[in-house]
C-alpha cells in the first residue's frame, strides 16, 4: 500500500500487487474489472486488516498508461475527445501519456467535491459557466476507490454508481447544466460489521468478493514476514516482485486487446439465463453483468469464445450479493445449486459430427484454481451472562410492516428517512442570511438581495454586480436518521414462548424499519439482577437482529437497571454522535421485581430519561392485566403502544374504526 514509514515518516513505495498472500477471489475480481470496466466495478466485503485497501491501491500500478489531451482537466482521449467536454473543443490538440490514476474518495466528502461545482456568482455576474471538476472527473479513465463505502451517504453512492453505469457525470445547479465523461473502475471496500449497503445499491456493483483473514498459521506467518520486509526496505522488497508485477500488467493489457474479439455463444447465454433464474435474482442486471464478466474471464484465459468455466466463475462473482431477499439474509450462493443450473442449461449430447467449440465443459472438468463460493458460516453470538434463573431461547415469528415512530421536534442530523430535520436537500422552507454560508445558494433570493444596489454599484450592460454579502442560501427541510435504542426485557415474566416470539417479531420489524430509514441502532437487555449492552450503537441492523434472535430469557425483572443502562448509553452517544437524536424503545410488560424497592427505583430511573422521545411497547398479556407498562410510560413521558398495535395495519384498522369505516 502507499503510506509512510512508521519510523521515518518517509513516503513508501506501493506494496506490490503480486506480493499479497492469498485472496485469489479478490485478485481475480480486480483483474477482470480492469480488463472490462463495463463489468461495473467490485465491492469487497470483509473484516478489518484483510489487505483490501492494499490490493486496490497496488492495482493502479498494473494498469496501462493513458493518452490525454494537454491541458484538459477531464483527461480526454486525443483519439476520441468528448464532444461535450467543458474544456473542449479539442480539435487537433497536442497530447501526452500518463499513468492510470487511482482516485480515493473520502467518506466525509461533500456532493460538490464528488461531482464538481458551478461558480454561481460568475454565472450571474458574467454569464459564463465556471465549472470546477470533482473527483469523478479526476477518476475518468482510471480507478475510483471508496474505502468504507457503506458509511457513505446513500445519495452519493447512487451518484457514483450512476456515473459508473452511464459513463458520464452531470451537474445541475439553478438551471445551469454541465456534463462530462466519467468512465472509471469503481471499487468499494466495506466491513459488514459496520452496516450493510442497501440492496438496491448492492445490485449496482458488478462483482462482490468476501474476504477473511486466513486461519492457516503458515500463511499468517508469511503475511507478517512480507509486511515487515516491506517496511524495512520498500525499494528492495518491491524489486523482488517487479518481474511478476510486470508480467501481470502485460497479461492485463493483452486481455484488454483480446476482449472485443471474444464471442458469447447462445449456449453460454442460455447457461447465464438458467443460473440467474435459478437464484431468483431481480431484474436483468445480473444476467448482463454475468455475461460481461464471462467474456472478460475468457479474454483473461486467452480464449476467443466463452465456455462453461467462464460462466461458472462469473456467476460466483456476480450473483452472491444479488440473491439477498431481505436485509437480514447473508450473501452467498450454493455451489450445488450453481452446478445444477449449469447442467440444466447444457444442450443435448452432440453426435460425433457436432463436436466442436462452444459445447462447454462439464462440472467435473472445472479447473481447481477458480474462485470458490463465499457461503458465509454462521458465527456463534455472545450470550448474556447476568444470571438469575434458567435460560431459554425462543425464535422470532414473521416480520411485518411496523408503525413509524418519529423523534419530536426538528433536528439537524445525518440524512435519513425518519424525523423532520434541516438538511442540505429537500423542500425549501426559507432563506438563510449571508452570515450562515451553508448549503447551496438560493438564486432568486440572491438576485433580490443584489438588485436594489445595481445603480450604486455602477452596473452597465448585461449581468449583475454581485458582492459576497448578496448571497443567500436555501433553508431546506428533509428527514434525518436517528439512534433507535431498544431496551428489551428478557426476564422470566416475558419468557412465555408465544409471547416472546411475538416480541422478537415486533422488534425485528422495527429493526427492518430502522434499516430502511437509515438509523443507527443499539440493544440493551435486562434480566436476572442486571442489564447489559448487548450491542453498542451501530448502523449494522443485521448485527442487532442476530443478537436479538439468540437472546435467552429467564429470571427476575431488573427494570431500573435496564433504564439506567439505557440512560448511560444515550449519554455516551450524545458525546460521540451529538447530531443524531435518540428514539428509545422500551420493550417490557412493566413489572419490576429485582432488588429492594424495585418499582420506586424504576420510577426514579425513568426520571433520568426526561426529554428523550420514548416508546413503551407493552408486552403484557392475559385476561388479568395490571397496566404497569402504561404507568411506566407515564413516568417516562412516553407513548404507550400495546404489542398488538406495533404493526402499521393495526393502526390503520384503528383509524378506520374511529371514523366509522369497515376494517
Amino acid at each position: 500500500m502507499i503510506g509512510r514509514s512508521p519510523t521515518s515518516g518517509v513516503l513508501l513505495k506501493p506494496y506490490p500487487f503480486t506480493a499479497v498472500v492469498g485472496l485469489p477471489d479478490l485478485r481475480l475480481a480486480l483483474v477482470l474489472s480492469s480488463i472490462s470496466p463495463a463489468v461495473g466495478g467490485v465491492l469487497v466485503r470483509g473484516e478489518k486488516g484483510t489487505a483490501k485497501s492494499t490490493m486496490v491501491r497496488a492495482l493502479a500500478d498494473l494498469l496501462p498508461g493513458v493518452d490525454v489531451v494537454d491541458g484538459c482537466r477531464f483527461s480526454c482521449d486525443p483519439a476520441a475527445p468528448d464532444p461535450l467536454c467543458p474544456d473542449g473543443p479539442h480539435d487537433a490538440a497536442s497530447s501526452h501519456r500518463r499513468p492510470a490514476k487511482l482516485v480515493e474518495l473520502p467518506v466525509g466528502a461533500a456532493e460538490d467535491r464528488v461531482i464538481g461545482s458551478l461558480h454561481l456568482e460568475r454565472a450571474l455576474a458574467e454569464g459564463v459557466t465556471d465549472f470546477q471538476p470533482g473527483l469523478l472527473a479526476a477518476a475518468h479513465r482510471g480507478l475510483l476507490y471508496v474505502d468504507e463505502v457503506n458509511l457513505l451517504h446513500d445519495h452519493l453512492v447512487d451518484t457514483l454508481l450512476d456515473a459508473a453505469a452511464m459513463g458520464r457525470a452531470t451537474v445541475e445547479r439553478e438551471g445551469v447544466s454541465v456534463s462530462h465523461a466519467a468512465r472509471f473502475v469503481l471499487i468499494g471496500t466495506m466491513n459488514p460489521e459496520e452496516g450493510e449497503l442497501r440492496p438496491q445499491l448492492l445490485d449496482r456493483f458488478g462483482l462482490t468478493v468476501e474476504v477473511a483473514s486466513s486461519r492457516d498459521p503458515e500463511q499468517r506467518v508469511e503475511v507478517v514476514r512480507r509486511r515487515l520486509a516491506y517496511e524495512a526496505d520498500p525499494e528492495a522488497f518491491a524489486a523482488q516482485y517487479a518481474d511478476e508485477d510486470a508480467k501481470l500488467a502485460a497479461d492485463i493489457e493483452a486481455a484488454q486487446r483480446l476482449l472485443p474479439a471474444v464471442k458469447l455463444p447462445d449456449d453460454a447465454l442460455r447457461q447465464i439465463a438458467e443460473v440467474c433464474a435459478s437464484f431468483e435474482v431481480d431484474g436483468m442486471r445480473a444476467d448482463i453483468v454475468t455475461a460481461r464478466t464471462a467474456v472478460a474471464h475468457a479474454a483473461w484465459a486467452g480464449r476467443d469464445e466463452v465456455t462453461t468455466d467462464d460462466v461458472r466463475v462469473a456467476a460466483r462473482l456476480a450473483l452472491p450479493h444479488r440473491r439477498r431477499r431481505n436485509p437480514f439474509d447473508a450473501p452467498g450462493i450454493s455451489e450445488e445449486q450453481l452446478e445444477q443450473a449449469l447442467q440444466d442449461a447444457q444442450p443435448p449430447e452432440p453426435g460425433p459430427e457436432d463436436d466442436g467449440p462452444g459445447s462447454g465443459s462439464t462440472p467435473e472438468e472445472a479447473p481447481q484454481d477458480v474462485p470458490q463460493g463465499s457461503e458465509p458460516q454462521p458465527q456463534p453470538q455472545p450470550q448474556p451472562q447476568n444470571g438469575g434463573g434458567q435460560q431459554k431461547t425462543v425464535g422470532a415469528g414473521e416480520t411485518f410492516k411496523a408503525r413509524v415512530f418519529r423523534v419530536q421536534g426538528m433536528g439537524e442530523g445525518e440524512r435519513g428517512r425518519r424525523s423532520r430535520a434541516i438538511t442540505d436537500s429537500g423542500r425549501t422552507i426559507g432563506v438563510q442570511p449571508p452570515s450562515v454560508r451553508d448549503g447551496r445558494p438560493h438564486l432568486v433570493a440572491t438576485v433580490k438581495a443584489a438588485a436594489p444596489h445595481q445603480k450604486s454599484r455602477g452596473r452597465d450592460g448585461a449581468g449583475l454586480k454581485l458582492r459576497p454579502e448578496d448571497l443567500r442560501y436555501a433553508l431546506r427541510e428533509g428527514r434525518e436518521g436517528n439512534l433507535v435504542l431498544f431496551c428489551v426485557d428478557a426476564s422470566g415474566s416475558m419468557g412465555a414462548k408465544a409471547r416472546m416470539r411475538e416480541v422478537k417479531s415486533a422488534v425485528l420489524s422495527l429493526l427492518l424499519d430502522a434499516y430502511q430509514r437509515r438509523d443507527k441502532v443499539g440493544l440493551v437487555t435486562f434480566r436476572g439482577t442486571a442489564a447489559e449492552l448487548a450491542l453498542p450503537p451501530t448502523i449494522s441492523v443485521d448485527a442487532a437482529a442476530s443478537r436479538l434472535e439468540s437472546l435467552p430469557t429467564g429470571g427476575r425483572t431488573p427494570l431500573a437497571e435496564g433504564l439506567l443502562e439505557a440512560a448511560r448509553v444515550l449519554r455516551v452517544e450524545e458525546i460521540r454522535d451529538p447530531r443524531r437524536r435518540p428514539l428509545l424503545v422500551v420493550v417490557t410488560d412493566g413489572r419490576a421485581t429485582s432488588g429492594e424497592n424495585a418499582v420506586a427505583r424504576a420510577q426514579a430511573a425513568a426520571g433520568l430519561l426526561a426529554g428523550v422521545t420514548t416508546v413503551v411497547m407493552d408486552c403484557e398479556s392475559g385476561k388479568m392485566r395490571l397496566g404497569l407498562a402504561a404507568d411506566l410510560a407515564a413516568h417516562l413521558g412516553a407513548e404507550h403502544v400495546p404489542l398488538s398495535d406495533v404493526a402499521a395495519e393495526s393502526l390503520a384498522n384503528a383509524v378506520r374504526a374511529r371514523t366509522g369505516k369497515a376494517a
